[in-house]
Formats: C-alpha cells, sequence, structure tokens
C-alpha cells in the first residue's frame, strides 16, 4: 500500500468478507461538495450489515478508558479504577477537569486507542478491530484520496470513542507538528440520536460562531481537513444512550503511527 510505513503493513490483516464499503458511493461525485467547503458527510458510508456488526461490537465488547486531560498531562484512566475512588478524590478530579475546560482545551470521554493495541500487536479477536484493517485498505484509503483530491494520504488511526452524559471536546483545530495529518475523520454508529441531546460536531468561525454542525447519524463518515477549528458539544445530563463512533486522522507518510 503506498506511502505506508513497513511496521503498520506488518499488523494489518485482510479485510474480512462482511465489511465493505457501501458500492453505490462514488468518491468523484463527492469530491465537488468536499471542495467547496473541505468538509463532507457521507451517509450510509458501510453495507448496513457492517454497520450494525461495528455497532454491537462498540456497544458490547472492548474495554473502555476514561480519556482526559489531568494536571496538563493526557490520562487514560481504568473505568473500575475510577469508580472505586474515595468520594473526596473522584470530587476533585472532577474539578480538576471542569477547570482546564473553563481555560480552554480539554476533554473528557471513554475511547480505546485501537491504532496503539493493533500496533502493539494486542488484538483481542473484538469484531470492531477489523475496521482498523477497513481504514488502511486500498479501498478506503484510495476512496479518501478521490474524494479530498489529496494523494499524499498514506495510512489512517484510529480510536473507538464514546459519549455518555456529561462528556465533551472544547474548541480545537486538530494540527500537531510532526503527525502529519491531512484530514479528520469520524466514522458514526450511533443508532438513534436527538440533537437536542448535545454531543454535535460543531464547526467554528474565526468569531467562534457555530457554521455547521453534524448530529451522530448512524452509518455516516465525516471527513474534514486539518486544520478545522470545530468542537463537540457536551452531552446533556439527562441522556442515557451513548455516542459511539471510531475516529481519527488520515494523515501522510510519518516514522510513527499513533492514536
Amino acid at each position: 500500500m503506498a506511502g505506508q510505513t513497513s511496521e503498520l503493513a506488518a499488523v494489518l490483516k485482510p479485510v474480512p468478507d462482511w465489511l465493505r464499503l457501501n458500492a453505490a458511493l462514488d468518491p468523484v461525485v463527492l469530491a465537488a461538495s468536499f471542495a467547496a467547503r473541505g468538509r463532507i458527510h457521507v451517509r450510509n458510508i458501510l453495507t448496513r450489515d457492517a454497520a450494525n456488526r461495528v455497532h454491537a461490537s462498540l456497544a458490547k465488547e472492548g474495554q473502555w478508558a476514561r480519556s482526559t486531560i489531568v494536571a496538563d498531562q493526557p490520562r487514560d484512566y481504568d473505568l473500575a479504577w475510577l469508580a472505586a475512588l474515595p468520594p473526596s478524590e473522584a470530587v476533585a478530579l472532577r474539578a480538576d477537569i471542569a477547570e482546564r475546560a473553563r481555560r480552554g482545551f480539554q476533554y473528557d470521554f471513554d475511547n480505546f486507542r485501537l491504532s496503539a493495541a493493533v500496533l502493539a500487536g494486542d488484538r483481542q479477536g473484538w469484531t470492531y478491530e477489523s475496521v482498523f484493517d477497513l481504514l488502511n485498505s486500498e479501498a478506503f484509503l484510495d476512496f479518501a484520496r478521490r474524494l479530498t483530491g489529496d494523494e499524499r494520504i498514506a495510512f489512517a488511526d484510529a480510536q473507538a470513542t464514546r459519549y455518555r452524559a456529561g462528556h465533551f471536546l472544547t474548541s480545537h483545530d486538530d494540527d500537531k507538528p510532526g503527525q502529519d495529518r491531512l484530514f479528520a475523520y469520524v466514522l458514526n454508529f450511533t443508532p438513534v440520536w436527538r440533537p437536542e441531546w448535545g454531543g454535535l460536531l460543531a464547526f467554528l468561525d474565526g468569531d467562534g460562531h457555530v457554521e455547521q454542525a453534524w448530529k451522530p447519524t448512524f452509518n455516516a463518515l465525516n471527513i474534514f481537513r486539518v486544520p478545522t477549528l470545530h468542537t463537540v458539544t457536551e452531552v446533556a445530563s439527562f441522556v442515557t444512550a451513548e455516542r459511539l463512533s471510531i475516529t481519527g486522522w488520515l494523515r501522510a507518510k510519518a516514522d510513527a503511527v499513533t492514536a
């Protein structure tokens, strides 16, 4: 696969027959819409059966961690450890997370670092692990290159994410020196969601106004250029559903593959 690191090529597996892109989608047709704004929301990116299987896996399989920034350091906390924290320590942790969110960039949601696990040879046999193979298959990479018009796309990193009540991601543009991030993507696997529940992927203009916002839509692919200022709005306290996705960046050739 052109441009991929040997490290990545060594850990990829054949994409299973059930996991396929929707053959009815034409990236050349979609390219004009993407070029107009540097972002696009593509419905029905996978076959329906594939999307249902990935959703079932994300909902039932995997090992989630709580991902946030504490004391100015990114942290992934074991959920069982968090649940066992004494009340006073749990309150202090929530206060630290909230204070940083008031000051600037912060996030708070559950994740599983799919790229890191696959690269470490730590596959668990979960169904959704195969999405990493699809994202790095020539079928998907060629689709992305033709849609964006950017031949530099060499590979995709990935993490699974789960937003529940109170989870959020404050505004940022995804630009990180040395990471060769060309485009951000989100594969959505949330069957039912209402816009008033929050969890919207919102794009911001230079004044901080929302230019456009997309609600989590089952089996939809979102792609947008890096850098693009955006946020994921806080999930409302009354929400019991889970906002499930696989997300990451389409990247040019780099020395390391991380997520």
